[in-house]
């Protein structure tokens, strides 16, 4: 526990007493690490970063200038409880990032996965649960409770609504305000974002076998098309098709959503 030997800490940095810093830890000019701040081995944070409050920080992670990482939550419900931000590995957050802790009514803890990119700018709020290899574009806004699955892009400039779910996989294109849920591997874009088809891109990158991006193709245009409500095309889904891809679809569309679904136009 402390700081390890072999972590490197600019003269002017300031580390309150009782934060940990792992070994090969870099820590740049003017940091703020406060007192129950956790940095994992090879931590490196670059200048002028401030790491505030109860925040653990995996490997590897580099956080770029005047990023602030787990200050309180901006919510008026927030009454001073002890919550938490835990971030992954290898993650890239860069400069006037912003993410903050969780609240009682969330669960305490904001979760950020391994291997994202955070580009400027960008916010993280409260008990969002963002998973793995995730991309937030320029100034993207996650507003509290919102779950990011694996793989997700999300393009600049767009808001992602409280308590919406996006779905593994899925693209949503720049400047979308995003208020329901998006199905894994979906496309979705427009300034009120629309369900604009699948993610073939980023499924072909993934290396997704043809099989199941026709099967997938398939399931959208039931989605889209097939009689019944919303609900009772997903429900069929799973009783017709072997894909994977299509049962994590149904699994999705079928679990608990608060904010409902994009649907295809």
């Amino acid at each position: 526990m402390g700081i390890d030997p072999s972590a490197k800490i600019h003269a002017s940095a300031i580390v309150e007493d009782g934060a940990v810093i792992g070994a090969g830890c870099e820590i740049g000019p003017f940091c703020t690490i406060g007192a129950q701040a956790k940095l994992s081995d090879g931590v490196q944070l670059k200048s002028h970063v401030v790491v505030a409050g109860d925040t653990e920080i995996g490997d590897e992670t580099v956080i770029f200038p005047f990023s602030v990482i787990g200050e309180i939550p901006q919510d008026l419900k927030f009454a001073g409880e002890n919550t938490k931000l835990v971030i992954g590995k290898r993650n890239r957050i860069r400069e006037h990032v912003t993410m903050n802790t969780g609240t009682a009514g969330g669960g305490y803890v904001t979760r950020v996965g391994d291997d994202g990119l955070f580009m400027a700018g960008c916010h993280v709020a409260h008990d969002a649960q963002i998973g793995n290899n995730v991309i937030l574009v320029n100034n993207v806004a996650v507003a509290g409770h919102v779950v990011i699955e694996d793989d997700v892009i999300v393009g600049g400039l767009s808001g992602l609504h409280q308590w919406v779910r996006i779905g593994r996989g899925a693209i949503i294109g720049a400047l979308s305000m995003v208020t329901a849920d998006v199905l894994p591997h979906a496309l979705v874009q427009g300034p009120r974002g629309e369900l604009d088809g699948l993610n073939l891109v980023g499924l072909k990158r993934r290396g997704v076998a043809r099989a199941d991006i026709t099967a997938l193709r398939a399931a959208f245009l039931m989605l889209k098309q097939g009689e019944g409500s919303f609900q009772e095309r997903a429900a069929r889904l799973a009783d017709e098709s072997d894909s994977e891809y299509v049962r994590e679809m149904v699994a999705f569309i079928t679990g608990d959503s608060d904010r409902g679904f994009l649907t295809p136009k």
